[in-house]
């Protein structure tokens, strides 16, 4: 009879257990980058902002150049000599009229990466799925920092030799390994990342395209002409300018001024104010709401 019974019975089902649904993997660093590359060249108008603004500054820097070669007179040799001791052709390899308009049109580039997508919403779908904005922001500061780096090199590159190729019609071109050439080359590709940066930073912070195009302007091109290198205080205001450390690499030789300052100073204004605008932009962008 036990047997029976025991042999009869039906054993109760477990209890199903709740599932709890995983959540999504972490967005890895490189599909961040992969995601601002896409977002940077989506817009028909970036790569025509880009070429607007090469032909600029290069059209800046070979007219400059041409006018020489056009005036020059049959000058003697010492003439031609002291022109290449003073360092005009590496002057007109990038003039401060050029590296003006790069500034503000790298700036420009640099703030709509950030008010763009502040103006469209489309911030607000980039943050929803990716929550980690300070990735999100580091992503943008490193793509919109390649890009760019590689346009000021492209700029610097071509705008020296075309200016020397016209320059040398009058035997008064010099070559890439003259003395002072190659850290002309540099620091003018350099500036194109820098006032990006810059751009972008304000961008964050302010979000409004009218406003962030005044401030970026004002930082990088008008509180140069605003301080003066005769008093002490506001010559170091002036060294730590990005325009001012522009112009103090591309210097040949020693100028005499009031408070002279090295070539490793300005150097380092460069990395301070891209490391700079690459914290203010994720501290700004983490701290606020959308």
């Amino acid at each position: 009879m036990t047997n029976s019974r025991v042999t009869g019975a039906r054993e109760s089902p477990a209890p199903a257990v709740p599932t709890v649904p995983m959540p999504p993997p972490a967005a890895r660093f490189r599909d961040l980058l992969a995601a601002e590359w896409l977002k940077l060249w989506s817009l028909r108008s970036t790569p025509w902002a880009y070429l607007i603004a090469a032909l600029a500054v290069i059209g800046f820097n070979v007219g400059q150049a041409y006018d020489t070669y056009r005036y020059w007179t049959m000058e003697n040799t010492a003439d031609k000599a002291r022109f290449v001791r003073d360092g005009i052709p590496l002057a007109e390899a990038f003039t401060s009229n050029a590296a003006s308009i790069l500034m503000l049109a790298a700036g420009a580039i640099g703030a709509v990466t950030v008010v763009g997508e502040y103006g469209t919403g489309l911030i607000r779908t980039t943050f929803a799925a990716v929550p980690a904005r300070r990735s999100v922001l580091a992503a943008k500061a490193a793509v919109l920092a390649g890009v760019t780096t590689a346009l000021g090199a492209l700029i610097a590159a071509v705008s020296f030799f075309a200016t020397q190729a016209i320059l040398a019609g009058r035997d008064i071109g010099v070559s890439a390994g003259h003395p002072g050439a190659l850290r002309v080359i540099v620091a003018s590709a350099l500036l194109t990342p820098v006032s990006a940066l810059v751009g972008m930073a304000v961008g964050a912070l302010l979000r409004q395209m009218g406003t962030t195009m005044v401030a970026t302007f004002v930082t990088l091109l008008i509180l140069p002409l605003v301080v003066s290198p005769g008093r002490y205080w506001s010559a170091l205001l002036a060294h730590a300018l990005p325009y001012s450390a522009w112009q103090r690499l591309t210097e040949v030789g020693s100028p005499v001024v009031a408070y002279p300052w090295s070539q490793a100073g300005a150097w380092t204004v460069y990395g301070a104010w891209a490391l700079g605008a690459v914290v203010l932009a994720v501290f700004t962008v983490d701290r606020r709401d959308q």
